[in-house]
């Protein structure tokens, strides 16, 4: 669908999106990453996606936005800034606290974002006539590959999304429009000869720049990964309780982040004592992460979590709290509180 007669279109839907409060507007066509597809399905051929049977049960959508909404003719792409305003890697040494995510500590950024990219859309629908569709990770989209040929950013070895003005703290969003736009130029790789996000995994998760074996990844681990751990990378996980931002924290491109407008995004959370975590019950834990990202997990994987850092804590007071989850009812939890007791002996 060719849009006439409203001048510069492209033009006042980035300045009303940055009006919204995103940070930066990229657009590219639905087939700009033809190559997406065949990453996808080497990736799922390696198992390296671990629990996530929903990443192979739509590979067909997720490898093609052309494939998802055929309609579609052009893909806006949003980023939205969430900057902690400390570093996140100093809890790390306060082995009684917990450890959550800089992104999980505030409210859920899918309500945020969305509620955002429902806004814009609705604009954008009014001024052109076209339609559209709106995606916050919950749906079958390559977002981080879509972003790039929007000139958003590029994937480093990581994996994850950098810019050279936003550096890696900050969210994506997506527009599907029949309204045909003018796409942005792709954006080129700026890692260069830096290893820094791969030389600091804990899990030793990425077997090679630029691809990542989620069964490695603490925050698969801590948000994905239902039942126990593995034993081996137990001890690794420190007192990670809920996701891990070490490979984003040492980027050096980071040094030009901004700071984040929405102050909903502030940290409520922070850093918990664990020993206030791990007596939670069902009603406790939801009460405690009402709105918040944590609360998907539910509270037995929270708790299993909040388990395996008391025993990585050396603080041997945990002891008798660990020893009273024993006998949880979730066979994952009492697992980890008897490897938990067994470490603090």
């Amino acid at each position: 669908m060719k849009v006439q007669g409203f001048g510069d279109l492209k033009q006042r839907l980035v300045a009303r999106a940055l009006e919204e409060g995103f940070s930066k507007v990229g657009i590219c066509a639905p087939g700009a990453v033809p190559q997406a597809a065949g990453r996808l399905a080497e990736w799922l051929a390696a198992g390296h996606h671990g629990q996530m049977g929903w990443m192979a049960d739509r590979a067909e959508w997720r490898g093609s936005a052309a494939a998802l909404w055929p309609a579609a003719r052009s893909v806006v792409m949003l980023a939205e800034v969430y900057t902690p305003d400390c570093d996140p890697l100093a809890v790390l040494g306060q082995r009684d606290r917990g450890a959550v995510s800089v992104y999980a500590q505030g409210k859920d950024y899918h309500d945020l974002v969305k509620r955002r990219l429902k806004r814009l859309g609705g604009w954008f629908v009014g001024v052109s006539g076209a339609e559209i569709k709106v995606f916050v990770d919950t749906a079958p989209v390559m977002e981080k590959p879509l972003a790039q040929a929007a000139g958003l950013g590029w994937q480093g070895k990581h994996t994850n999304l950098v810019a050279r003005d936003l550096g890696s703290w900050f969210f994506l969003g997506a527009i599907f429009t029949t309204a045909e736009l003018q796409p942005d130029a792709a954006e080129a790789d700026h890692c260069g000869s830096c290893s820094a996000c791969l030389d600091i995994c804990p899990t030793r998760a990425f077997p090679a720049p630029y691809q990542l074996d989620a069964r490695r990844c603490i925050s698969y681990l801590t948000i994905e990964h239902r039942g126990p751990v593995d034993p081996a990378l137990r001890g690794m996980l420190g007192n990670r309780i809920y996701g891990c931002d070490d490979c984003l924290a040492v980027c050096p491109w980071n040094k030009f982040a901004g700071a984040a407008r929405e102050i909903g995004y502030a940290a409520k959370v922070g850093a918990p004592m664990l020993a206030d975590l791990v007596v939670l019950d069902d009603a406790g834990f939801r009460a405690l992460f009402a709105g918040s990202p944590v609360k998907r997990i539910g509270r037995d994987r929270f708790v299993r979590n909040v388990l395996y850092a008391m025993g990585n804590s050396g603080d041997k007071r945990l002891r008798a709290v660990a020893a009273g989850l024993q006998g949880d009812a979730d066979a994952a939890v009492a697992d980890a509180a008897v490897w938990a007791v067994a470490r603090l002996s």
